[in-house]
């Protein structure tokens, strides 16, 4: 599915324009995103947490040349799945 697809169900769910429910979408995710840019938790009971892991900096090898990098340490998003999420796929 893509926000396309998302855009649709939440228009035949609640019964209001394209317009409106990709602005409903929008901010969800921007709101999302800007809570975990702070370094916050966002929980969705039943569905899932999303948060935020730091990688430590660490060496690697190109592939094409064989030669080793350093990787730089980072920030990356991380998602966990909720009870009902997990259960619903089986």
């Amino acid at each position: 599915m893509t926000k396309e697809g998302l855009i649709e169900a939440i228009v035949n769910k609640i019964g209001c324009s394209k317009r409106e429910a990709n602005d409903i979408l929008d901010t969800i995710i921007d709101t999302i995103t800007q809570s975990l840019s702070r370094g916050e938790e966002v929980t969705l009971t039943g569905f899932g947490t999303f948060t935020i892991k730091k990688r430590a900096a660490r060496m690697g090898v190109n592939p094409k040349t064989g030669e080793k990098i350093q990787i730089p340490a980072t920030t990356v998003p991380k998602f966990r799945a909720g009870k009902s999420l997990k259960e619903a796929v089986k």
